[in-house]
């Protein structure tokens, strides 16, 4: 086994952040091949990590300088399947911001000299690596704090490339992701204080000594707060639709998994050790899964901003596996890491389809598209298959996690209300098919706008932007067809319960 391999896969990407920064003058614009080149890197090595724990061999390395002071890394079959998605995403949108960061700098500081414009060149490409160390940092961390950490360094690179980048009130919007992060960051903290004042420590493993403890009921809601805050669950949603539409595309994929992840947090932190007591949230949880999903999904249905519908989907999409977490069955818990899994491939790549869009046509309202299957095909197909994993088509990896987070769902509540609640989620897909698949005929179908018909720019991107999203289509197809190796992994820890 290679040494130090989970501290690798975080260790690394700092160095070439700071490898960058460093040689960025002497580097100029090729900067941007280094995050490439290290998450590659980095993908392999969990790749090498996945097969010691699918033989049944978890890996976990514990780092200390001193009686008190250190962290520990673990890999199993929970935390490692989260990580190589994440991981993998994170490369494709890697090779997709080669060029679409160069053309939002020559949007925004086309008039600045060279200089400025290389300076912006190196912040982004340098930042980006805060996303694939803190996504990582959370899957593989085992106390509390250092999960508050990892998501709290998250806001930094969301701050920066958002006021940077961005679009529409880009420095508003910036501030708001901040605020909005930092809240639910401190609900997490203090959750994690609580529990530490409870039981003299943070660490996960010491968790399920607070089974049965009055304030474990104090020490779960605070910590669902701060989640539920990152994963814009209704009322909480509010920053979702403008953070995450004004985002640079490039990494609005990311913020789709930055989102995303409190869903793995849940899991890990409160189900696994305080099964339970976390019971008692279990039914609360599901009525605001529901009604969440229904709102987002008519909340995305009102939306002619191509990016914004994308936005708003993911408050919907997101709830699918809360939906599953708040059965608390082994079927519903597995179906809904799986399911947030498959949302995170089917987001980053209709995400990043509509930035293609707005990348070639400069146009973001759908009213004034159409027809463009007939010059931008490959971009067409990335549309309708992203539709298909979000909306669960049979052969998808969206389908195999909505059969499996529903069996969950059904036979955890053979009550007319359990039932109601699992019937109208099943139902809500409709919705789904309909803003994605709707979408996609008033963007690609119909005839092609007369402005459109001569403009030799209205053609499907560079291949660096167009075969990444093809991979993570690939991968959702493969695992969609093939789920046991990664239901055998999730299975390992889950099935526990």
């Amino acid at each position: 086994m290679i040494p130090y391999l989970l501290l690798q896969t975080l260790a690394v990407p700092v160095i070439a952040a700071l490898f960058i920064l460093l040689t960025r003058r002497i580097l100029g614009r090729k900067v941007r091949f280094v995050p490439c080149i290290t998450l590659l890197y980095t993908t392999a090595l969990l790749f090498i990590a996945g097969i010691s724990v699918y033989q049944g061999t978890p890996i976990q390395e514990v780092y200390t300088w001193g009686p008190n002071v250190g962290f520990g890394l673990l890999a199993d079959g929970l935390s490692l399947p989260v990580a190589l998605i994440i991981n993998i995403i994170c490369t494709a949108l890697s090779f997709y911001s080669l060029h679409y960061v160069e053309h939002r700098i020559e949007v925004i500081y086309g008039e600045e000299d060279e200089k400025t414009q290389l300076s912006y060149h190196t912040t982004y490409f340098w930042l980006y690596f805060l996303f694939p160390v803190s996504f990582l940092g959370i899957c593989f961390a085992t106390n509390l704090i250092m999960i508050y950490l990892f998501i709290e360094l998250l806001v930094i690179p969301l701050y920066f490339i958002m006021s940077y980048f961005g679009y529409v009130e880009r420095f508003r919007v910036a501030v708001m992701c901040f605020l909005w992060g930092i809240v639910g960051g401190t609900f997490v903290l203090f959750g994690s204080v609580l529990a530490y004042s409870e039981m003299g420590s943070f660490e996960l493993s010491e968790l399920h000594t607070l089974a049965g403890n009055p304030m474990t009921f104090w020490i779960i809601l605070l910590i669902l707060l701060g989640l539920f805050t990152k994963m814009a669950v209704f009322p909480l949603h509010v920053w979702m639709p403008s953070v995450h539409a004004e985002h640079p595309t490039c990494i609005a994929g990311l913020l789709a998994v930055y989102a995303n992840i409190a869903a793995y947090v849940i899991v890990r932190a409160l189900i696994l050790p305080l099964y339970d007591d976390f019971k008692v949230f279990g039914t609360p949880i599901m009525i605001m899964a529901l009604l969440t999903i229904i709102y987002g999904a008519i909340l995305t249905l009102a939306q002619n901003d191509v990016k914004r519908l994308c936005a708003c989907s993911t408050i919907s999409q997101i709830s699918y596996s809360l939906l599953g977490l708040g059965a608390l069955t082994v079927w519903s818990i597995e179906g809904g890491i799986f399911y947030f899994l498959s949302h995170i491939l089917g987001k980053a790549i209709l995400f990043s389809t509509a930035g293609i869009v707005v990348y070639v046509t400069g146009i973001r309202d759908m009213n004034k598209l159409g027809g463009l299957i007939h010059k931008m095909p490959i971009s067409a197909v990335l549309w309708i298959t992203a539709a298909a994993i979000l909306t669960g088509v049979p052969l998808t990896s969206g389908f195999t996690g909505k059969w499996i987070l529903f069996t969950g769902v059904f036979a955890a509540y053979p009550t007319y209300v359990g039932m109601s609640i699992a019937i109208l989620g099943i139902l809500s897909t409709i919705l789904t098919a309909i803003y994605t698949f709707g979408a996609a005929k008033r963007i690609f179908f119909g005839p092609l706008k007369p402005e459109f018909a001569n403009d030799t720019k209205i053609r499907d991107p560079p291949l660096t932007m167009s075969v990444p999203l093809l991979i993570l289509a690939v991968i959702s197809f493969i695992i969609g067809l093939y789920p046991e190796p990664f239901m055998e992994l999730i299975h390992s820890v889950i099935g526990l319960l």
